[in-house]
């Protein structure tokens, strides 16, 4: 699972989702990226969700690039916790996606195939997603 090796400090503030991606909206990589329409935090599990579900659909042919990385923590406290005693531990990460952010990109594959891999991995995502090419 995703993961940063080491972080400055172990928790942090939730954060605003506003505005559009000004970073990594443009396909760089391959020849097709799937693009984020909205914003939202998306999961480590469900990043490697989306990269099983490609990797499989591909058969592991051509290349692929995973443009997000899970780097902001989100703490949760225990069942039966009652409220107060401080922020809780740690629970899982997610990386921040705001509109226009690519997602995934892949190369060496026909436009068919490549179109079919990032429709299954959309169902995987919590946004709406669009597949485009390299301008």
């Amino acid at each position: 699972m995703l993961q940063p090796k080491k972080m400055k400090y172990r928790k942090q503030f939730r954060g605003k989702m506003g505005g559009k991606s000004m970073r990594g909206n443009t396909v760089a990589f391959g020849e097709f990226g799937l693009k984020a329409l909205e914003c939202g935090w998306f999961t480590a599990r469900q990043i490697e969700s989306a990269r099983k579900t490609i990797t499989h659909h591909t058969k592991r042919v051509g290349k692929l690039w995973i443009r997000i990385f899970p780097d902001k923590p989100t703490s949760k406290k225990g069942p039966g916790v009652k409220m107060g005693s401080g922020k809780g531990d740690t629970h899982q990460y997610v990386a921040v996606v705001r509109p226009g952010k690519i997602l995934f990109e892949l190369s060496g594959l026909t436009e068919a195939d490549t179109r079919e891999a990032f429709r299954k991995a959309s169902h995987k995502i919590p946004m709406r997603t669009q597949i485009v090419e390299k301008a």
